[in-house]
């Protein structure tokens, strides 16, 4: 399992990003949170998710020299998707997947939180078409899982397994979002590229263009919209990357970029990636 460090906790202007990184249950949110929280405390106590989680990575890692796919991969989605999901909800953005299904508001951030953290489940099976195998094996888990919590009888646990179902299968395959839950558990997967992800791939040798580009990136951070910098009208969301050299263009250009694509969320999201470094004087800034 890779233990990687997702960037410091201190901005270039050594301001703390600790709550931009993080999710915090005892902060502000502006989505009903009491849910989401019961429901984290619940993945926290289940081993047979820590199991996944353990296990997901050695066909992903192990085998395949990919980039880590393991529990830290995890935590860092999870992380940012209920970030992204506060934000987008602060901006005044509707979400459509609980509210189509019956549930109420304070499922849609249950959604997001599930999908995040059994996306990868499927590579237990193979690496190759794991979003597939991760729908079986995550639809066994939720049966039992969701059965603990009062506030789900039947007919919501069966609605929200849909919805985070949906999302798990859309995260990184050829389907096409369908709702904004979905949409935002595919932008978080491509959000977790810092350099400590392929970790273990570049110490083994591994040169390709995925681990290059993103040894490239030092720092990803989600802020409010009206913090960027420049022309144009505010968007709910910034998502502001440091690269160091040229070669992390792949990660935001071909990675992220086509990951928001067609994700019912991308006219609220801007990205700015800011090489620090640009002695190769290649690319010193690109805007999304």
């Amino acid at each position: 399992m890779s233990d990687y460090d997702a960037g410091s906790d201190t901005g270039a202007d050594g301001a703390d990003t600790e709550g931009r990184r993080k999710y915090d249950p005892d902060g502000t949110h502006a989505f009903p949170d009491d849910r989401v929280n019961e429901v984290l405390v619940a993945i926290d106590d289940d081993p047979e998710i820590h199991t996944y989680l353990r296990a997901q990575n050695v066909n992903a890692v192990e085998r395949k020299g990919y980039n880590d796919h393991g529990a830290k991969h995890i935590e860092i989605v999870r992380n940012r998707a209920l970030r992204l999901y506060d934000l987008l909800k602060r901006g005044g953005v509707d979400f459509n997947g609980a509210a189509q299904q019956g549930l109420d508001e304070a499922d849609e951030a249950v959604i997001v939180a599930l999908a995040a953290t059994l996306h990868d489940i499927g590579h237990v099976v193979h690496r190759d078409e794991h979003a597939y195998y991760s729908i079986p094996l995550a639809a066994d888990l939720l049966d039992r899982f969701l059965e603990q919590f009062d506030f789900y009888g039947v007919d919501e646990r069966v609605r929200v397994k849909a919805e985070v179902l949906h999302a798990i299968l859309c995260h990184h395959t050829e389907e096409t979002p369908l709702t904004r839950e979905a949409g935002v558990i595919r932008v978080a997967d491509a959000l977790d590229m810092e350099h400590g992800r392929s970790r273990m791939p570049y110490e083994k040798g591994g040169r390709g263009i995925n681990t290059l580009s993103s040894q490239a990136i030092r720092n990803v951070e989600l802020k409010p919209g009206d913090e960027a910098d420049g022309e144009g009208e505010p968007v709910p969301v910034l998502v502001d990357i440091e690269m160091v050299n040229a070669a992390g263009v792949y990660q935001v250009d071909s990675l992220l970029k086509a990951k928001l694509r067609d994700s019912l969320i991308e006219e609220f999201v801007r990205i700015v990636a800011i090489n620090t470094k640009a002695d190769d004087q290649l690319v010193e800034r690109i805007e999304l």
